[in-house]
Parts: C-alpha cells; structure tokens; sequence
C-alpha cells in the first residue's frame, strides 16, 4: 500500500508539470517554489475565491460588419481560467470559485466592491474602464486587496494614477506603439503620417506613438485629426462617402513609409485600409496591429488554446478574454506555488522573482515592480495572419528583453511604496 501511494504521488506530480509545459513555457529547475503534493487520501482543504467584477458599458457595435458583437468578453476567458485552475487544484488538495459580478449599465461597480470587501472577498479581476478602476482601487476597504486590471491600456494607470493594489494584464499604449515601432524600424519604414481621432482613449494612444517614434528614432512627417463625421456605411451611398473621404484625409503630406492611425474607439481606422492617398500600409489601432492576443496566433501551443476557448464559448479568444484567462490563471500559479491563498502573501510571492505565468508565448512571464505591468511579448498582426512579434532581435536590455516595451524603470513616473518595490527587478 505504501508503494502504490508513492506512485499516486508520483503521477499527479508528473501530471501537474506537464500540464504547465504544455501552457507554452518550460519550468525553470531551482528557480521556482515547488507545490506541495498532499497525501493521496486529500480532500480540498483550501478554497480561493476569485471575483469578477464588470459591468455593461453599452460599447458601440464593431466598425466591421464582418465582426460579431460579443456582450461577454472577459469573463469567458476567466471561466475557461478557473476549469485550468481546479484540474490542477484537484491534484494538490486546492479548490477555486469565480464570483460573478455582472452589473448592469446602472450599476455602481463601487458599491459592488463595496459590499464584495466587506464579505471578505479580497482577490478581484476587474474589467473596469478607468474612472470605476480607481474608484474601486481607492477604497479604503481595497487597501490591503488584490485587484488584476483586464480591461485598460491606458499609460496614465501605470505612471501618475498607479495603485499600489493594482495589477494591469494589458500590454499599456507604450507597450503597443513600442512593438509597432521595433517592427517599423526592422521594416526601416521610419517616416510616419498620424492620423488621430478626437476620443481621450485615441489621443492617448497617439501620445505614445510621438514617444515611440522620438524613442526609436523615427520621424512623425505630419500629423492630421480625423474631422470627418462618419457616415452610415449601411446606406446606398455609405462606401462613396467613405472612398473621398480617405484620400483627402491623407492627400498633401510629405513622402512617407506608413499611415499610423490612432483610433482606439472604433471610429475610422479600417475605412483608411486601401483608401489612402498614396499606396501606404495603415499600422497602428488598425491594419498592422500590435495586440496581446489574436485569432491567428498559433505558435507555443496556441492553437489548443484557441480551439479550447472555441469549444467553451463557441466564438473566438479576444484580447480581453486573454487578460481574464491570465489574471485567473495567476492567481491559481500562485496558490499551487505557495500554498496559501490571502491577498498579502500572493501579492508577496507575485511579485517576487520566483514568479512567473505561462502564457503560450514561448516564455515565463512575471510583473514590473515600479509600475505593476505585466511584461511580455507583443504579437503584430494583420487582419488574417501573425505577422511578427516584439521584442524585435536587436532591441536589447540588460535584464528583460521585454522591457525595451513601454516604460522602463528609469522612465517611469508611477511612485508606488517600497513594499512594492520589493521582489523582481
């Protein structure tokens, strides 16, 4: 009987790393906390709950026909995160439950969070916009939580309004106009035309795309707003508008490699594919895109991951639903690695260098300690196909090739305690 249990052992062991080397990253021997295997005969002896916490911000439709709207995106990521969880929760005597708060158009995500701390519920996924992000981070009763950003790019959460309890998945509008920009210069595309919408989310991201271009030695040749009122493409007429509409936005610019377009609400940016004035690749918030996740990634096991999330949800893996999936998955890496399940003693191990997550990206991924973002590659993709990923081989850094995207520590201006500052630099 004493065999058979070693051999019990044995083989939840082996099944646990195999499960993780087939989330696309190899583990590391000596580097990381190994789990404790519990005995045979062990019922789940610790239970971690994980909240979710969204509400319905009423986002317009998609500017492609071709694309479907989807009412619940997020969550189906963290879903899928939390099966992955408990399968290997059943092996070391740990179970996981996802508390779903999905709020309404109406609903105060404040006073949800609210009454969700007061229960005692400290580990919180919210896809939030940034207004309601910081309202619930800034809660006295959030102080010591942990709370994982899936929603947000915006580079002001991670310099002048980074929270110390504030964890961001998404690859920030730096991270995204860096990884373009690496991938432009390769190309030695270096003289750009801006194109930006009127939204703050739009201007954002033109802002880091001017920092990336000083950053990597490129050169905005001129810069337009888009000032047309768009349209009905639903019209008889919608698609004429549309085609002099383009040209003229474009016409009159000095000589350029690219038209880089800031659209991150939706507005315009594919009605410049094939309309520009002059025969240009449009790059940027569309065309040539640089994205956490996409539909086309098939690389480091992604292909199972994609089709795994297609039999769960039956549509396809969004970024946001990437971000959930990862967010869940962290805490779940933490809990295994650790044993424990308080928000301060995973914040701890989280940010220390033992740590890091699979991300079928071909390479752990862990947090920067100055500003709470998670490092890792970029993927730049066209509307059907992968087309490269960034870091770009040449870029270099003395420590994480993937801090040569977005702002490095020497840049940053987020100020957040020494307790953060504790762990991987």
């Amino acid at each position: 009987m004493a065999m058979t249990a070693q051999v019990s052992v044995a083989v939840r062991w082996l099944l646990y790393t195999g499960a993780i080397i087939g989330a696309g990253v190899a583990l590391h021997t000596g580097s990381r906390a190994e789990p404790k295997v519990p005995s045979p005969e062990a019922v789940p002896s610790l239970t971690t709950t994980i909240v979710y916490l969204t509400k319905d911000y009423d986002e317009p439709p998609p500017l492609s026909l071709v694309d479907k709207e989807v009412k619940d995106k997020g969550i189906q990521g963290a879903r899928i995160a939390l099966e992955e969880d408990n399968r290997t929760g059943r092996l070391l005597g740990q179970h996981y439950d996802l508390l779903e708060a999905l709020l309404g158009e109406k609903d105060n995500p404040v006073d949800k969070a609210k009454e969700l701390l007061g229960q005692g519920h400290g580990i919180i996924v919210a896809d939030l916009e940034r207004a309601d992000l910081l309202a619930v981070a800034d809660l006295p009763e959030a102080k010591d939580a942990l709370i994982f950003d899936v929603r947000t790019s915006d580079d002001a959460l991670r310099q002048e309004q980074c929270r110390l309890n504030v964890f961001h998945i998404p690859p920030n509008w730096a991270m995204r106009a860096d990884a373009l920009a690496q991938y432009l210069l390769w190309k030695k595309w270096r003289h750009w035309v801006l194109i930006v919408g009127k939204s703050p989310a739009d201007q954002g991201y033109a802002a880091a795309i001017r920092r990336a271009a000083a950053r990597f030695g490129a050169k905005i040749v001129a810069e337009r707003p888009y000032v047309f009122e768009a349209g009905s493409r639903r019209t008889d007429t919608g698609h004429q508008q549309i085609q002099s509409q383009m040209p003229m936005l474009t016409q009159g610019v000095p000589d350029h490699d690219v038209v880089v377009v800031a659209d991150e609400s939706d507005v315009f940016g594919d009605y410049l594919l094939f309309r520009t004035a002059e025969p240009r690749p449009v790059v940027g918030t569309h065309g040539l895109v640089a994205v956490a996740w996409h539909r086309a990634f098939e690389e480091y096991a992604g292909t199972q991951m994609q089709n795994r999330f297609e039999r769960k949800a039956g549509r396809i893996m969004t970024e946001r639903d990437y971000a959930a999936w990862l967010a869940v998955r962290i805490v779940g890496e933490a809990v295994t690695r650790t044993g424990k399940n308080s928000p301060e003693a995973l914040r701890h191990y989280i940010l220390s260098d033992k740590f890091e997550v699979a991300g079928f990206k071909g390479q752990g991924m862990n947090f920067r300690h100055w500003d709470l973002q998670l490092r890792q590659p970029i993927l730049i993709a066209g509307p059907r196909a992968l087309v490269s990923i960034s870091p770009q081989e040449g870029f270099l850094h003395p420590k994480y090739l993937t801090d040569t995207l977005g702002f490095d520590l020497p840049e940053t201006k987020c100020r957040l305690s020494a307790t953060a500052s504790k762990g991987s630099e």
